[in-house]
């Protein structure tokens, strides 16, 4: 998103985008419905993917759509970020979601990691790029001027505990939060009712659900997702039929939340480009 915007309150629409093994052509018909951004995710769940960075590129390039760049601290040493965050503020991107990455241990290569900074790490390194100076202080040829988010759960077990560690990456320089799907409204509202006091744009992630089984392996697989049983027992009675109650869901999802937060993020499972017009009722 364009950091004038969310920070002026205006609600964004941001599909979140999971680079595949193969091209992005399927995407191409994003910029139609209004798209304001992509988020582009960086091997989530810790499985081999292709490299953001130049996807982000094609994408802002070709497509003509604004990015949201994930960069993971997993896979990386601070040379490496340093070295990833310059090609892309050189490639003209300038969004960043800075996360620490998913541990390897639930991927495909469980003994694979680095790990020399967390997110928190990550975010002190694009402030220091955006004064000019490198992570030793070393100067630049010019300053960058990222834009530096991060991931947030907006429906926690501990809210005490998740406002504290994105108290920490706050007081870093970050600057909007992009939060996990999000499904259980009730839970929301308090973490947005707690959060409001920062000051800072939240963006929050929408997942449309296509089968009971997709919410059944969202919530047992994946950290910090709780779908409500109402959620499960709609998709339980819609056998047969679940894509379309789904996308009922989500599309009731955002309007609800649409006056509460800057933006939506819709994080769409498994390239399915399709669901973006129905949902956005295009």
């Amino acid at each position: 998103p364009r950091s004038g915007d969310a920070k002026g309150g205006l609600p964004l629409i941001s599909p979140g985008f999971n680079p595949p093994k193969a091209d992005f052509r399927g995407f191409k018909g994003a910029k139609p419905l209004c798209i304001d951004a992509v988020s582009i995710s960086d091997s989530p769940m810790a499985k081999v993917r292709m490299n953001p960075l130049p996807l982000a590129y094609r994408i802002k390039k070709e497509i003509g759509l604004d990015v949201i760049l994930h960069i993971t601290c997993r896979d990386r040493n601070l040379i490496g970020l340093q070295s990833d965050l310059l090609a892309a503020y050189a490639l003209g991107i300038e969004n960043i979601l800075a996360l620490t990455g998913d541990p390897p241990s639930v991927g495909d290569y469980p003994y694979a990691t680095v790990y020399e900074v967390t997110s928190k790490g990550l975010i002190e390194i694009v402030q220091r790029l955006n004064q000019g100076v490198d992570g030793l202080g070393n100067p630049l040829a010019e300053p960058t001027g990222f834009w530096v988010g991060v991931a947030g759960n907006g429906t926690p077990e501990d809210l005490d505990q998740e406002l504290t560690r994105l108290k920490v990456k706050l007081k870093a320089g970050a600057g909007f939060i992009i939060t996990q799907p999000v499904f259980d409204l009730t839970s929301f509202r308090k973490f947005l009712g707690r959060i409001k006091p920062f000051k800072i744009p939240v963006f929050a992630g929408i997942m449309p659900l296509t089968s009971l089984r997709q919410a059944e392996y969202l919530e047992n697989e994946v950290p910090g997702i709780k779908i409500p049983m109402a959620i499960k027992n709609e998709l339980k009675r819609a056998v047969g039929n679940e894509t379309k109650v789904g996308i009922a869901i989500t599309r009731d999802l955002i309007n609800q939340l649409k006056d509460l937060v800057n933006g939506i993020c819709l994080m769409l499972p498994k390239a399915k480009y399709q669901l973006l017009a129905e949902i956005l009722g295009k």
